[in-house]
């Protein structure tokens, strides 16, 4: 499953700091090998589609992507024309990724209703529904740089969330870590994760060949760290008695060779090519990106 064009690696920019800060991490990224710059869609943390056209400015070969935006904050009619705004202004280089959103406290600090788990999935296959039928007129304006507008990402793991990516999605982020109402995280083991890409390759069917997939990747151990990472991670770990960070499949464990070897392996069983790590990362994840290429 996926579309088999090698890796693809991104970072995740969690902040910017100051305009100068903000284009030295962007333009690093860039050298370490870095396909895509996204950046995240939270209150407290910097709003994307003007993080994303600076990093374009600064930058000449990076894609830049939402990862991923809560799409219940937005009138759907309104995004697509910031989105084709960015990607016009941008050279085409834009990734846009939308999810359900998960932070109760975000939407009521904002003044936003809170709908049901449900409903916020329904509300990303209508936004993804009115993007591809707004992109698809030859009239819209303002025009997107890429035909149909850019690539949709869209980010799950429970089945409400994987059926609308598989139907609307290009590239599907898968979390590796399912999400309680209350926003917390429980990292996913292989098993589950085979469990979630069989159910995604069935709703995917002819379309797994040309739908790529991602994972974000949400710790990197290096041997000395083991002890202090487990301890750490342990309020997010699956309620088993085990605690063997090396089945998690968004963690990995070990030198960067064998990290480089874990990344082939989890292409090679789960078609996953395309990685993410959040920006705290995102030097170690470069020693990997170039033993993997």
């Amino acid at each position: 499953m996926g579309v088999d064009n090698g890796f693809r690696f991104g970072v995740n920019m969690m902040s910017t700091g100051s305009r100068d800060v903000w284009i030295e991490k962007c333009r690093r990224a860039e050298t370490l090998g870095y396909d895509v710059i996204g950046v995240p869609d939270h209150l407290g943390m910097p709003a994307p589609f003007p993080a994303m056209m600076l990093a374009a400015e600064v930058t000449e070969r990076v894609r830049l992507n939402t990862f991923v935006l809560n799409v219940p904050f937005y009138n759907p009619v309104l995004l697509a024309r910031d989105v084709a705004t960015v990607d016009g202004l941008s050279g085409g280089r834009v990734e846009l990724g939308l999810g359900a959103g998960y932070v109760k406290d975000e939407f009521e600090a904002a003044g936003i209703p809170f709908p049901s788990a449900g409903r916020r999935v329904e509300l990303v296959g209508e936004t993804a529904t009115t993007l591809r039928r707004l992109y698809s007129d030859p009239g819209y304006q303002p025009q997107p740089a890429q035909a149909g507008g850019p690539p949709l990402l869209i980010a799950g793991w429970g089945d409400r969330m994987l059926r609308v990516a598989a139907e609307h999605a290009d590239i599907i982020a898968l979390t590796g870590a399912g999400t309680a109402d209350s926003g917390t995280l429980t990292l996913a083991g292989t098993a589950e994760a085979a469990d979630r890409v069989a159910y995604l390759r069935e709703l995917l069917g002819v379309r797994a060949a040309s739908t790529e997939v991602n994972l974000l990747i949400q710790a990197l151990i290096e041997p000395h760290e083991r002890d202090e990472a487990l301890l750490r991670l342990v309020p997010y770990l699956p309620a088993t008695d085990s605690t063997e960070l090396d089945d998690l499949i968004a963690v990995l464990v070990g030198t960067p060779e064998q990290m480089a070897e874990r990344l082939r392996e989890r292409r090679k069983t789960y078609g996953i090519n395309y990685i993410t790590v959040l920006e705290h990362n995102m030097d170690k994840l470069a020693a990997v990106i170039e033993l993997v290429r």
